[in-house]
């Protein structure tokens, strides 16, 4: 390990030490966070999630200026259960020239190299500000973005522009799908199997609509364009299914998950709507039968697509930094979406790779680590 990374892995190995799995608090890590930066004279604020639970947190460093560029990430992580690790996922272990712990690539890295730069920054005279922006609740929904765009536009002048330090090998992301997770419960009516005539099967209905998102899929599929997305069309999949009672009773209650990750040329809305119209149908043909029967729809997230920028600041400053000239277009979601909803130019650019985020064994190297901090010096010296 090169010196200049010592302060990065020391930090990083508090933050990996921290369970901060999104069904969890994460104040240890953001008490951990606001007692660091105290220790650096650095202001900051906090905020909680609508529960008390979670709390996000913004710092400036530099002039009260508008025109800063914000160094944003999420601090939760996914769980480890029912994954195969060989090492603790709360513990950072070096192996040759990986760091595995869970959170390490997705993205406690990138939360240490912008930690490990105050000490830098604060002696640097810099003509716009940086600013630090860690939320909660990214891997559910992106919940804590909307608070933590409240909490950045009430604290600081406004931004020049985000950099949103997902995992991409420090190449730069200009573009993400949008997506909306739907939870659909559909209610029959119970009667025996012998005499199905007499109920409503939920899950018949509900694979009815199940069925929807296999049939629009492949009509988007059809009509794909070639693209630079993985998959250049909209996907739509079904993750999770929970009906019945038992194989002799005609199902009252089932329940679905279901994804969609739509491309940006379209909106959440629209997807929502087409649903709804579909949905409205199945729920009139068992009405038919039970007028009681009915279906409920839950929007449980909606991530607005992350679209190309024209002229973007984000994008021509990190092009800079990293002299990456690629086009990369990403099917996942990120918090990038949410700024630039709220008007604030974006961009994703980060240590680690994508295909480690989730997984177990997740690890980030030692060369995508120095990599990011080659960047943060470079933005540093772009400021000063």
């Amino acid at each position: 390990m090169s010196d200049d990374l010592a302060p990065v892995i020391g930090i990083l190995e508090r933050l990996v030490g921290f369970d901060t799995i999104s069904d969890r608090t994460n104040r240890h890590l953001i008490e951990y966070v606001a007692d660091y930066l105290s220790a650096h004279d650095v202001p900051f604020i906090t905020f909680p999630d609508r529960d008390g639970l979670k709390s996000g947190l913004i710092a400036k460093i530099g002039p009260d200026e508008q025109g800063g560029i914000v160094l944003s990430g999420h601090t939760d992580v996914v769980p480890v259960k029912g994954q195969t690790w060989t090492a603790e996922p709360w513990v950072l272990t070096r192996r040759d020239d990986k760091y595995f712990g869970r959170g390490a690539c997705d993205m406690k890295g990138f939360l240490a190299l912008a930690l490990a730069a105050v000490p830098q920054l604060i002696v640097t005279p810099l003509q716009r500000p940086v600013i630090l922006a860690f939320s909660f609740d990214e891997e559910i929904g992106c919940l804590g973005t909307k608070p933590l765009i409240e909490a950045l536009d009430a604290f600081c002048p406004r931004a020049g522009a985000v950099i949103v330090g997902e995992p991409t090998e420090m190449g730069v992301v200009t573009s993400h799908k949008g997506a909306v997770g739907l939870r659909t419960t559909v209610t029959g009516k119970a009667a025996h199997s012998s005499c199905p005539d007499r109920g409503v099967s939920a899950i018949a209905h509900a694979a009815s609509l199940i069925d929807w998102h296999t049939r629009e899929m492949a009509q988007a599929k059809a009509v794909a364009s070639d693209d630079d997305y993985a998959a250049p069309y909209t996907t739509l999949q079904v993750g999770t299914i929970h009906g019945g009672i038992a194989i002799n009773t005609v199902p009252a209650n089932c329940v679905f998950e279901s994804d969609i990750r739509f491309l940006p040329s379209e909106t959440a809305e629209r997807w929502i709507e087409t649903y709804r119209r579909e949905v409205d149908e199945v729920e009139r043909a068992m009405r038919s039968v039970h007028s009681e029967a009915g279906i409920a729809v839950e929007i449980t997230e909606n991530v607005p697509a992350m679209r190309v920028e024209v002229d973007s600041a984000a994008e021509s400053l990190a092009r800079r930094l990293t002299g990456d000239r690629s086009i990369r277009l990403e099917s996942y979601q990120t918090e990038a979406g949410h700024f630039q909803a709220a008007g604030y130019s974006t961009v994703i650019c980060g240590p680690g790779s994508i295909d480690q985020a989730h997984k177990p064994d997740e690890f980030i190297s030692i060369a995508e680590l120095q990599k990011g901090r080659q960047f943060i010096d470079a933005l540093i010296e772009t400021l000063a």
